[in-house]
């Protein structure tokens, strides 16, 4: 029987998950195919139902805006899943009684600590919380949605205890305060308008914005020159956006030297994690997934 999986979310037609996943499955040996599926909120639970009656499924990927809604859906949550209370990636088993199980995980925390990871030259971690290998002193964070809680988390694994926030709408920071809870990371809420002046403060800072979203503050930091003439050093920056790319916040950050990381980068990892879980493969099998992800969406292959 071939094996179904597939990505969940609205709008989901740009997503590069289909095939990422399909070059895996193919290197691996795994009898499946995966979709991307448009499913907003209101269909959530009639299409969840659907996946418990048919044996064929073995995995979801989760995107927006269905990342908490979800966690209703499913069985049990693991991991970070069950620290933050959002999941990305839903594995559907099935146990000796023939019942279907789903379990929730959480894997852009990984898919953010590998991204960062590599960028400085570290070794890639699957699976496992992180080593505490912080990546310099200050970090930040670019709004306040759903993502920023798996940032937080991801910070705090890669050794950072203190994180600035700025926030578009502060009544929407609940979720990245409740990751630092768990966490143990002190944050700091900060007005978004104040973030062009001090951004080169910072080590490293994650724009969890969506597409476009930073287009504003990427034009404030266009105005501001290059670093040589403003005197500021850029630090390095994940932007977690992929479609279009370059963004305009990325395009402004390498304008002024800084370094970027591109939100491909966090896609690549995370589906590494998802496709580990949904193929029942163990860590070792990741180099040659990297491998066959990165031919797929003509990324470099890794050291």
């Amino acid at each position: 029987m071939m094996r179904r999986a597939a990505v969940l979310g609205h709008p989901i037609s740009h997503s590069k998950s289909p095939a990422l996943h399909n070059a895996a499955y193919r290197v691996l040996g795994f009898d499946a195919e995966y979709t991307a599926v448009d499913v907003d909120e209101p269909e959530l639970a009639a299409f969840m139902a659907g996946v418990r009656r048919e044996p064929a499924w073995c995995g979801l990927s989760v995107t927006m805006p269905l990342k908490r809604a979800m966690v209703s859906e499913v069985d049990e949550c693991v991991g970070a899943a069950a620290e933050l209370g959002v999941l990305n990636t839903v594995v559907v088993e099935t146990g000796v009684d023939g019942a279907t199980r789903l379990t929730g995980h959480n894997t852009d925390v990984t898919g953010i600590v590998n991204a960062l990871r590599n960028a400085a030259g570290l070794p890639t971690l699957h699976g496992v919380p992180g080593d505490g290998v912080t990546l310099g002193r200050r970090a930040a964070i670019l709004g306040a949605g759903g993502t920023s809680a798996a940032a937080i988390t991801a910070l705090s694994r890669l050794g950072h205890r203190d994180v600035d926030l700025f926030a578009r709408d502060e009544s929407r920071a609940a979720e990245a305060f409740g990751a630092a809870d768990a966490s143990g990371v002190r944050l700091s809420l900060l007005p978004y308008d104040s973030a062009t002046g001090s951004l080169a403060e910072y080590d490293v800072v994650i724009s969890t914005l969506p597409p476009r979203a930073a287009d504003g503050l990427a034009a404030q930091l266009a105005a501001q020159g290059s670093a040589a003439s403003s005197g500021d050093v850029p630090p390095v920056l994940l932007d977690v956006a992929y479609e279009p790319w370059p963004s305009a916040l990325a395009s402004a950050w390498s304008a002024r030297g800084g370094t970027v990381v591109p939100g491909l980068e966090m896609l690549l990892y995370q589906a590494v994690e998802q496709v580990l879980l949904f193929t029942g493969n163990g860590p070792e099998k990741a180099p040659r997934v990297i491998d066959a992800m990165c031919d797929a969406v003509n990324a470099p292959r890794r050291g």
